[in-house]
């Protein structure tokens, strides 16, 4: 027998209307997240996990009750987002927490926010990073990118890839997005790590991205 409450005095009745704000705010969150994933859609087709989206989610709901001004049912990310605290969940947030950023790379590096430019001044490939055996070389790259939570609308800007094998050299790598993206909202910087193994002279990508990392960096208003 079909079991729980209908679904039209769900959203109709009077005494449901908890259940009816909270799924609204909940669809909202999985919207805003959505969004995210759409913005970085060109680097996270390496580097993500299975629970992606649900963690998402739960970032944004936890963004979204830093709203502070809005009725409940109405909280919105968009303006829990601009609280230093809300802007501080986004941070060092994995795309793949299979393989955390603070986990694979570990060497110090730096984020300029004006521009995106993310520098390693002395990066051993085989000491720093957490590689998987089998892998023989490393790719590095960066994103801007300006995304609105409210309308989602959203600009990236890539850095060229920096391919290193992986050795004791140092290197210092300086990873620069092509330009500055335009637009509203808020800004993210994402850093993104892919592993490979060399075979006569052609890299084959290891695993199926479980060991890369697309993590977000650094955030600003």
């Amino acid at each position: 027998m079909k079991g729980g409450v209908d679904k039209d005095r769900i959203l109709s009745e009077a005494r449901f209307a908890r259940t009816r704000e909270n799924m609204s705010e909940f669809g909202h969150c999985a919207t805003a997240g959505k969004y995210l994933r759409k913005a970085a859609a060109g680097m996270t087709l390496t580097a993500k996990d299975s629970a992606v989206v649900a963690r998402l989610t739960k970032v944004m709901t936890e963004i979204k009750n830093l709203d502070g001004t809005s009725n409940r049912g109405s909280r919105r990310v968009e303006v829990g987002i601009q609280t230093p605290e809300g802007l501080a969940k986004l941070f060092g947030f994995d795309f793949n927490d299979r393989a955390p950023s603070f986990h694979v790379l570990k060497a110090p590096f730096t984020v300029e926010v004006a521009t995106g430019e993310i520098e390693i001044p002395s990066l051993l490939t085989a000491k720093n990073l957490e590689a998987p055996p089998a892998a023989t070389h490393v790719s590095l790259m960066s994103a801007f990118l300006k995304i609105d939570f409210a309308s989602g609308e959203f600009n990236v800007s890539e850095s060229p890839i920096t391919n290193l094998p992986i050795n004791l050299t140092p290197m210092a790598v300086t990873l620069t997005p092509a330009t500055v993206p335009s637009g509203s909202g808020v800004s993210l910087f994402l850093l993104g790590i892919q592993f490979f193994q060399e075979i006569n002279g052609t890299q084959y990508p290891l695993a199926e991205g479980a060991f890369n990392t697309l993590s977000i960096v650094a955030a600003a208003s």
